[in-house]
């Protein structure tokens, strides 16, 4: 798998050294590079599609925002537990009896960003792995925060580390303790109008251009606000669908290509609320138009020059006339039986001489043991 994405990262700089460029110099990750070739005159499509830009006006963004805290306890046999959860739109609620009142995270959590979990009168049993999750479901985010606590009688035994992996809590039985879980993203907070935090726009730069000086083509927002730059969009040359943010479908389309569209087209996302910033490339070049072929009857090439073979079968007018049309045998027909037949030759030849080499050695080993024996 590693290697596969290294070698589409060797062949995306090799081919898009330009659009590299302009990444490094804009913001936003490059999520896909591609090459389009296609004739003069004909459409051209350059898809652009994320379901994160989806835009709906969610009555229930309340619900989209939940945190809650987990805990694994070490014995018996790494159990798992439920400790609380909470969302703007509902009360924290506790999943078991003997920790209600004991433990709680702050009302305000989803104002300030403190997700911090309290423990009141520290118990044994309160030892383990402490997981903080926040999840924002409408733009797909997810963090987890993870802290191990574990009890100890001795006061002199209570501190706090950090042990590679993890901060590690030893508390005094019986004391209180706060598993700190903090994040003032906007996004776990009260969100702006999605509207004004949605935006998407391509940009265009032809052959020999610099990234910075790339040509605006448009830019769309949520609230249904379209900003066009120049000409081609009022002409219906380029276009992108009304409905972009309902279907997360931000495709450019463009008709009639001329060789003045050849260059980089990049589609930009950027959803500011959701932290959202993607940036699509592709390379268009155009082609000269294709030439249609005219339709004529059969005919047949030999030797690179036309020469139609027909023969009447039928000369009476009232009958359909049929034509039977010979097709020569080809050069490359003639080429294959002949490498057979040379295969064949070498093959015997070979036997041969293996067979001449070897009744050689044989005459020679049997003349030198007759003369071995005559001298003995």
């Amino acid at each position: 798998m590693n290697l596969d994405m290294n070698l589409l990262q060797i062949l995306a700089v090799l081919f898009l050294p330009k659009a590299w460029c302009q990444s490094s110099s804009s913001g936003g990750g490059v999520v896909e590079t591609k090459n389009i070739t296609l004739p003069a005159g004909s459409r051209a499509v350059l898809p652009c599609h994320s379901p994160s830009m989806v835009w709906t006006r969610d009555q229930l963004k309340d619900r989209q925002r939940v945190v809650h805290w987990d805990i694994v306890h070490s014995s018996p046999e790494y159990s798992g537990e439920r400790l609380l959860d909470m969302s703007p739109g509902a009360r924290q609620r506790v999943y078991n009896g003997f920790n209600k009142g004991r433990i709680s995270i702050p009302d305000s959590a989803f104002t300030d960003g403190n997700f911090s979990l309290v423990i009141n009168n520290v118990v044994t049993s309160d030892k383990g792995l402490y997981t903080c999750n926040l999840h924002h479901h409408y733009c797909q985010i997810h963090e987890s925060i993870q802290i191990q606590l574990n009890v100890t009688k001795s006061v002199r035994k209570e501190k706090r580390y950090w042990d590679g992996e993890k901060t590690v809590f030893v508390v005094l039985l019986g004391s209180s303790v706060v598993l700190p879980c903090v994040n003032r993203r906007a996004l776990w907070r009260d969100g702006l109008q999605e509207d004004q935090q949605q935006v998407a726009h391509w940009d265009f730069q032809p052959p020999g251009v610099r990234p910075n000086k790339a040509d605006r083509l448009v830019d769309l927002y949520a609230s249904g606000e379209r900003r066009d730059y120049g000409p081609l969009f009022a002409q219906s040359k380029m276009s992108v669908a009304e409905d972009a943010f309902t279907f997360g479908d931000f495709s450019l389309s463009i008709s009639d290509l001329k060789p003045a569209d050849k260059g980089l087209y990049s589609c930009h996302l950027h959803h500011h609320y959701c932290g959202l910033h993607e940036r699509r490339i592709f390379r268009l070049t155009v082609t000269p138009p294709l030439l249609r072929e005219p339709t004529t009857s059969p005919r047949v090439f030999l030797n690179d020059e036309l020469e139609p073979k027909t023969e009447r079968v039928s000369t009476d007018k009232d009958n359909p006339r049929v034509v039977n049309v010979f097709l020569p045998e080809q050069r490359g027909y003639f080429v294959q039986h002949l490498g057979y037949f040379l295969a064949t030759f070498l093959l015997l030849a070979f036997i041969v001489f293996a067979v001449i080499v070897l009744t050689r050695r044989r005459k020679k080993r049997g003349l030198e043991y007759e003369t071995g024996r005559s001298v003995g």
